[in-house]
């Protein structure tokens, strides 16, 4: 897994220290283990771990400056993208969440292991937010939601001039078209789409601005938000 990664890095123009991929080597290790009693991945191969969680995660990386920053994984499942981030960059200051307390605790259980400090919340998105609204420099969400859903239940936790980052496929376009309504009502603007290859595949991230606060009436109650997406 360790090796796998190595020769994957030059792709991304990424690098990271031997102590680095010996803690990704470790979280790999751990993941496939509990794998085993609770379904954490369906990715049972270590090189394929390597690439489809360890380096899909890492190139964020290079579609915002995550150095210092305040950061919260909305739907983090695993701990995709949060954990691998946080180890390529330690001084982010993270926020794990996600409403699947079995995972949870599995992540509260081996960050210490791993040497990783971050905060490990166990709730719903749009019930989190009321503690903490705009209080993050950056979003990230690798969730399989629609965009214009991700956008309702991410946007509102970040400060005006921070990002909201959603990791997405090759249907990036359609769902981006799907969702301005929802960008703009939430106060964002698209700024870019950071485009790289995972496993012969292509893979986007979509880098949404914060130009205003996000109305208060937003994020709604989850039936609201999937019954009408903005």
């Amino acid at each position: 897994m360790k090796q796998a990664l190595r020769a994957l890095l030059p792709k991304q123009q990424l690098s990271l220290t031997e102590d680095q991929l010996d803690t990704f080597e470790r979280f790999g290790q751990l993941l496939l283990e509990k794998n085993q009693v609770m379904n954490l991945t369906a990715i049972t191969e270590p090189e394929k771990v390597a690439e489809l969680h360890f380096f899909d995660s890492l190139a964020l990386l290079n579609a915002a400056d995550f150095k210092g920053k305040r950061v919260i994984d909305v739907g983090c499942g695993a701990g995709f993208p949060g954990v691998p981030l946080k180890i390529a960059e330690p001084t982010i200051e993270l926020t794990l969440l996600d409403s699947l307390g079995k995972r949870m605790d599995w992540l509260r259980e081996i960050l210490p292991e791993l040497g990783l400090d971050a905060s490990v919340v166990t709730a719903r998105a749009e019930e989190f937010v009321s503690t903490c609204r705009e209080r993050f420099d950056l979003a990230v969400s690798r969730a399989v939601a629609r965009l214009n859903v991700l956008c309702e239940l991410c946007l509102p936790y970040v400060k005006v001039g921070g990002c909201f980052l959603a990791m997405k496929g090759q249907l990036a376009d359609v769902e981006l078209e799907e969702a301005k309504k929802a960008i703009s009502i939430l106060g964002g603007s698209v700024e870019r789409v950071y485009a790289y290859d995972v496993e012969n595949a292509v893979h986007r991230a979509v880098v949404i601005r914060k130009e205003k606060p996000t109305p208060a009436k937003y994020p709604r109650a989850f039936a609201k938000i999937k019954k009408a997406p903005l």
